[in-house]
């Protein structure tokens, strides 16, 4: 029964999404509640014979607050640190850069490695924004497919996104599971890297190929034929731009790998307090904002201001992840299904990565899907004889692929690419599956290994 009421709240919340085009924090708190509802979970909080049994409403409050509390201010601070970047000019500079040094023979390496950057720092379809035009003009130059391009750069994007801090989706699936984000990183970057490599690079070469032999031609009537002259001089440069995202992560890096070499005192207690993650990106924050404050064209407290802004939305969807995985927990559904995937005989990160692509088709939502799935997985994370850094790791690689059109980011790649349905399925939803499967198996390599490799266990 608990199985038919879990299919269920998917399937509502799918069509809360998809056909009533309900906001994805409203349908997710509605949703919790009603599966709560089913679950036969008290509507109020009681007390029997000395024991609390928590109510719907506390349940979603708490849950709700804690994974808030866990990443709000890392993912606000993180934001403004992306508007620095990109007001400066600096991540124009950076693909520039790339670009110079590949070529146009190589432009679709270009397109990854520039995706892989931007999407750690900058949000949204923002990426698609600012790329689509350089890439559709590198396909009429060059006849590379737009449909390989527009899933290159999608992969490589949703990879750092959905992986490497500080963005929000790995925030939330460190703290859910307890894993300490210093240590998680190099893995968890390494592990993006291969999904972009794989996903990115060589399926979309693989498209490109396809779509050579097939003569897809595609309408680049709408270009200007007049090239645009950059305003370089008064952009900050690409290693000025990095060295911005840089600091906090050397910072965390510091803080978690330095109790292995130092021993307890003043320099270690120092190192822990900067490498936290919030005071290292409020540091990385103060120093973008000193860095850039030559080279923007609007004030550094307009800037921090739209920053601000910008994140409540991305917040609440995400506290709204983990009420609705709070309730699958609480009510019992969540152990109802890693058990019977364990009856199954399913490898751990096999089954972190099923439910987190179950979730990631259902919902259109990377970070529903990665906010949900790990609270639904941190208890047998840490049962489950495999190190709760790898089940992280495979958690996220189920939130890459298969984007189906309830996901908005679907549509923005159809939209700014010009490219229809169907190569948006076979360059980007096709692809990203690819990226997911090539970590999952990177990490399941990993897990061999995983006595002699570093923070693993």
């Amino acid at each position: 029964m608990l199985m038919v009421i879990f299919i269920i709240s998917i399937v509502v919340l799918l069509f809360c999404i998809m056909k009533l085009k309900l906001n994805a924090f409203v349908a997710l708190l509605a949703v919790a509640v009603g599966t709560g509802i089913a679950c036969g979970m008290p509507l109020m909080t009681t007390t029997v014979d000395g024991t609390t049994v928590e109510g719907i409403g506390t349940i979603i409050q708490n849950n709700f607050g804690s994974t808030l509390g866990s990443i709000g201010m890392v993912t606000g601070l993180g934001v403004i640190l992306g508007m620095f970047m990109y007001e400066s000019g600096g991540i124009n500079n950076i693909c520039n850069a790339i670009l110079k040094t590949l070529g146009t023979d190589k432009s679709h390496f270009a397109a990854a490695f520039a995706g892989f950057i931007t999407g750690i720092p900058v949000f949204g379809d923002v990426v698609y924004i600012m790329f689509a035009p350089m890439l559709r003009a590198m396909s009429k130059k060059s006849g590379y497919s737009m449909a390989a391009y527009g899933g290159i750069l999608a992969v490589a994007t949703t990879c750092t996104f959905a992986l490497v801090l500080p963005t929000a989706p790995p925030l939330a699936v460190a703290a859910n599971m307890g894993v300490n984000v210093g240590l998680f990183f190099p893995y968890a970057l390494i592990a993006a890297f291969v999904g972009m490599f794989f996903g990115g690079i060589v399926y979309g070469n693989f498209v490109n190929k396809l779509d050579q032999k097939a003569g897809k031609k595609w309408d680049f009537s709408d270009l200007e034929e007049e090239e645009v002259v950059e305003d370089s001089a008064n952009s900050m440069s690409g290693l000025k731009t990095l060295s911005i995202l840089l600091v906090p992560i050397v910072l965390i890096l510091l803080g978690s790998f330095s109790s292995f070499f130092l021993k307890e005192g003043p320099v270690l207690t120092f190192l822990n307090f900067i490498g936290d993650k919030n005071i290292a990106m409020l540091i990385g924050v103060l120093y973008g904002a000193f860095i850039s404050r030559k080279y923007l064209k609007r004030s550094i407290t307009e800037i921090m201001s739209e920053g601000a802004d910008s994140v409540g939305q991305i917040l609440l969807i995400t506290g709204a992840g983990g009420a609705y995985g709070g309730i699958l927990k609480a009510c019992g559904i969540a152990t109802y299904i890693t058990d019977t995937l364990t009856g199954f005989h399913m490898p751990v990160l096999l089954m972190c990565f099923v439910i987190a692509q179950v979730l990631r088709c259902a919902t259109g939502s990377t970070t529903t899907a990665l906010t949900t799935t790990s609270a639904i997985v941190s208890s047998i994370a840490v049962t489950g004889g495999v190190s709760p850094i790898l089940c992280a790791i495979a958690v996220c690689a189920g939130g890459i692929g298969l984007s189906l059109p309830n996901d908005s980011g679907f549509w923005a790649i159809t939209k700014f690419f010009h490219i229809d349905l169907n190569d948006t399925i076979r360059g980007w939803t096709l692809g990203g599956f690819v990226a997911g499967v090539s970590i999952l198996i990177f990490v399941s390599i990993l897990s061999l290994f995983q006595g002699f490799l570093p923070g693993l266990m």
